[in-house]
């Protein structure tokens, strides 16, 4: 059965960045900032609480060091830089969790990590391998595409799980990629995910930016907290995931 994901917890001092309270209430899978690209200690206590209240799966969402660019500026950072990097937001995470009784469930990483990681096979054995390096094994969320055997591969090899997520707010290239943010239309106005959204719980399916279809096999879907109407699409969206019997 197809979850609904979204990326929360981005909030930063007096910069309110997303409804989490509202968004929380539609989605099953909370992917909550670390403190690398977005959120604080405060923050995260306030989004480890709604997570509980709302009985939310929670994961960890570790960045490339980067507040001023929110997490989505490409870094090369050696791999044993990079883990301890990723520990330390897991644990950071893990931590704040336990001080209100919550587990964690499941690592995302965000923004350039994440691209990064799905196009770079280096970064992505970097991920995997933290994964595999922390006191405890949890699973790896990472992007469906129409063939991840490599991925599966690498992870198989570290003993780590993967959950697969397709996203309803961005557009895909004809590879299953996601299309660049550099591109004005790489983010869909409510109306187009919404039809994406569709799509890939009816059918399997995405249309691409040249129009062309492909099947995209997902245990996840992902709204961006930040997206434009995030709260509106999550709230379609589930509507949507109910009339399927999800």
């Amino acid at each position: 059965m197809m979850k609904l994901n979204a990326d929360l917890g981005e909030s930063f001092g007096h910069w309110q960045a997303t409804s989490d309270q509202d968004i929380m209430a539609y989605i099953d899978q909370a992917n909550v900032a670390c403190g690398y690209h977005a959120g604080d200690p405060k923050v995260l206590q306030r989004t480890v609480a709604l997570v509980k209240r709302h009985n939310v799966s929670l994961g960890a969402h570790p960045s490339y060091p980067d507040l001023q660019g929110f997490g989505r500026r490409s870094m090369r950072i050696p791999a044993d830089e990079l883990i301890p990097m990723i520990h330390a937001q897991m644990a950071i995470v893990e931590g704040m969790a336990k001080c209100q009784n919550v587990a964690l469930e499941y690592v995302k990483p965000h923004g350039a990590l994440y691209n990064d990681m799905m196009q770079h096979a280096q970064v992505f054995e970097d991920v995997v391998s933290a994964m595999a390096e922390y006191h405890q094994r949890y699973p790896l969320m990472i992007q469906a595409l129409a063939n991840n055997d490599f991925h599966r591969q690498i992870a198989s090899h570290h003993n780590i799980d993967l959950i697969f997520e397709a996203f309803a707010d961005r557009r895909y290239t004809a590879t299953g990629y996601l299309e660049s943010r550099q591109n004005p239309d790489a983010v869909l106005s409510s109306i187009e995910a919404l039809a994406q959204a569709r799509l890939l719980i009816e059918r399997g399916e995405v249309i691409t930016d040249q129009g062309k279809r492909i099947s995209i096999v997902a245990d996840s879907l992902c709204v961006h907290g930040d997206s434009p109407d995030a709260l509106k699409m999550v709230s379609q969206i589930r509507e949507i995931l109910q009339q399927q019997g999800v």
